[in-house]
């Protein structure tokens, strides 16, 4: 499993669209296209597959952390 499963798995588990996962990585102060975002759930034989990297996961997760946070205030 890598991190694009997770980034899949977590995704789906937040019932999470394209803005809502764009929206949730500003929460950690970054950014990212709909375009390079679409690219991380390809199929790993698509050529415009991309990896998702480390950094990109940690910062996910911080605006996760960020954002259910604020939902329970």
């Amino acid at each position: 499993m890598n991190n694009n499963d997770i980034f899949k798995k977590l995704r789906i588990a937040f019932d999470m669209k394209d803005t809502d996962i764009i929206e949730t990585l500003q929460l950690a102060d970054f950014q990212i296209t709909k375009s390079e975002l679409s690219a991380l759930f390809r199929n790993k034989d698509h050529r415009n597959y991309k990896l998702c990297g480390d950094q990109l996961l940690r910062n996910f997760l911080e605006g996760l952390i960020v954002r259910e946070q604020n939902n329970r205030k």
